[in-house]
């Protein structure tokens, strides 16, 4: 039987999320603070996003060097950051109030017990075989991800012609990588009626940079046998055309990690698809706490590094001898909404400072109200105001309602029209 090694704090993923809770964590005093990170750096997704748009505006940073200073403030704060590592499942025991985890890295595998656990597993995006597009098999076919891997970690060639499934910020973000690699971006692809980013940067893609977007437009079969030759696609009106490319690029649909939660017996949000979380990032299992791209596929690096700061704190609560809160209320939304975070309230532990909730839509809406009932009760309303709410944009709702919701009434409603 392998031996349990203890740990206060066992941080798993050395993203955004799991890097800046580490650091305020072992900045704080909280003993012993691991980070497990299965990847051969730390840093998360923005290691190998090259673009701008990290840090903050007085001070834009790209990427990697986003990732860089994450990784160096949780190394000097003293957190122990282990790559190369991957948790693989869960062991009852390790001793009162611990979880166990089991792990495999280098130096073989291991059994680390930790008085708190911090999830911050990110999120992947789903590939061609999970979208179900139909077709050969052959070479040039990418997620964002591995493209960026490929092209800014590896310096691999991609190919000349490339097509982008996708109108989103990461679809151009894709189409920028394509262009860094020497390729031509043949169209970006999307079955929306218009780009789901900036009118700005739509049109400077279109009109600056020359790159067709084909709205309406469905990828419904893969061509080529060895190196991929074309793809097609139907328009709305019913027409199909093949594009010729030698490189596609599948673009957003993400969703969490949550692989290790769901080992772990951990409650999962229907509308998130990640574990369900509190205000204070509590999880449903006692000691276990979740931040970042696990609970809300995705949102920007910066939501994810300050969801981690928010999770060291309550894990600080936890080592100081808080008691562990019961699951809460669920949260739900209702169509056009798609999915909250958190998506629970607990009455009994209210926090008047809480961050608000952060919702995403499915269609756009003019002027949005936002309403939120429990029992067919109004607990709150409130309008955005005049500028239009589009999918890829964040929704924000504050937390004024919290203390109106009763504690032994139904699930509580958000709704938005």
């Amino acid at each position: 039987m392998t031996a349990v090694r203890q740990v206060d704090v066992l941080v798993v993923g050395a993203g955004p999320a799991g890097l800046a809770a580490a650091a305020r964590l072992a900045g704080a005093g909280a003993g012993h603070v691991e980070v497990l990170e299965r990847e051969t750096r730390p840093g998360g997704v923005p290691r190998h996003c090259a673009h701008g748009g990290f840090g903050t505006w007085t001070r834009p940073l790209t990427g990697p060097r986003y990732a860089h200073l994450l990784t160096e403030a949780a190394e000097r704060a003293g957190a122990v950051l282990r790559t190369r590592t991957t948790v693989l499942d869960w062991e009852a025991g390790g001793g009162s109030g611990a979880n166990v985890l089991l792990t495999v890295g280098p130096q073989g595998p291991e059994a680390l017990a930790a008085r708190a656990v911090v999830l911050a597993t990110g999120a992947r995006e789903r590939p061609r075989a999970a979208r179900l597009v139909p077709g050969t098999r052959p070479a040039g076919v990418y997620t964002t991800g591995e493209l960026q891997q490929a092209v800014h970690l590896f310096g691999q060639r991609i190919g000349t012609r490339a097509v982008v499934v996708g109108a989103r910020d990461v679809s151009y973000a894709a189409a920028g990588t394509v262009r860094t690699a020497g390729a031509e971006v043949v169209a970006l692809v999307t079955e929306h009626p218009r780009a789901l980013t900036s009118p700005a940067r739509a049109r400077t893609a279109r009109l600056v940079r020359g790159i067709p977007l084909l709205t309406g437009t469905t990828v419904t079969e893969l061509l080529g046998h060895g190196r991929l030759s074309g793809v097609r696609v139907r328009h709305r009106d019913g027409r199909t055309t093949v594009l010729p490319c030698d490189t596609v690029v599948f673009t957003g649909d993400f969703v969490p990690d949550h692989e290790l939660a769901r080992r772990g017996a951990l409650d999962l949000d229907p509308g998130t698809r990640g574990p369900a979380v509190c205000a204070a990032l509590h999880t449903s299992r006692p000691g276990v706490f979740a931040a970042g791209s696990l609970l809300h596929a995705v949102e920007p690096a910066g939501t994810a590094a300050r969801e981690g700061v928010r999770a060291a704190a309550a894990v600080l609560d936890r080592l100081a001898g808080a008691p562990w809160p019961r699951p809460g209320i669920p949260v739900t939304v209702a169509a056009p909404l798609r999915r909250i975070t958190p998506n629970r309230v607990d009455p009994d532990h209210l926090h008047p400072a809480a961050p608000p909730h952060l919702l995403r839509l499915d269609t756009p809406l003019p002027r949005p109200v936002l309403s939120v009932h429990q029992d067919g009760r109004l607990l709150h309303r409130a309008r955005l105001g005049p500028r239009t709410a589009r999918p890829h944009r964040t929704l924000t709702l504050d937390v004024s309602w919290h203390g109106r919701v009763d504690p032994g009434g139904g699930e509580v409603r958000v709704s938005a029209g």
